[in-house]
């Protein structure tokens, strides 16, 4: 039996990085671990311990991006 993988949209500040992995290989990336950066997956924003729980056949695609810092200058 073959895991089931997903595309993974990786964004900073060079563009962005699309790859198609597994549950395990997501949850180890830096990113899902980093605090400053935002996780959405099935049309919602989600925490990595929900991100661990989702279904990964029904996830769909998952999006990593830098969070936004408001305040003004």
């Amino acid at each position: 039996m073959t895991d089931i993988t997903t595309t993974v949209m990786i964004a900073d500040n060079t563009g962005h990085t699309t790859m198609s992995l597994t549950k395990e290989e997501t949850m180890s990336l830096p990113e899902v671990r980093d605090v400053g950066h935002w996780i959405f997956a099935g049309g919602r924003m989600m925490q990595p311990f929900q991100l661990q729980e989702a279904d990964w056949a029904t996830v769909g695609t998952v999006r990593i991006v830098p969070g936004l810092v408001g305040g003004s200058h």
